[in-house]
């Protein structure tokens, strides 16, 4: 897997998840839409550890910096 999410990006994609995780474990968020919203922070934070996103694969974005070889 090559590289495709930037710094900026992966920050981004962790603070979002941190937000939407804390509005769940709060009660301020709930029912299908909490559970729904803490699989896609899930889905962020693992996103943002690996430097990798499928999508971004499909729609042929890359906002990293550093050139792949």
């Amino acid at each position: 897997m090559k590289k495709n999410m930037g710094s900026i990006d992966r920050i981004i994609r962790l603070l979002v998840a941190a937000v939407v995780a804390v509005l769940y474990f709060t009660g301020t968020i709930s029912g299908t839409l909490g559970i729904v919203l803490l699989v896609l922070a899930v889905v962020f934070v693992l996103t943002s550890l690996v430097s990798f996103c499928p999508l971004y694969t499909l729609f042929g974005i890359n906002s990293c910096k550093i050139k792949n070889r």
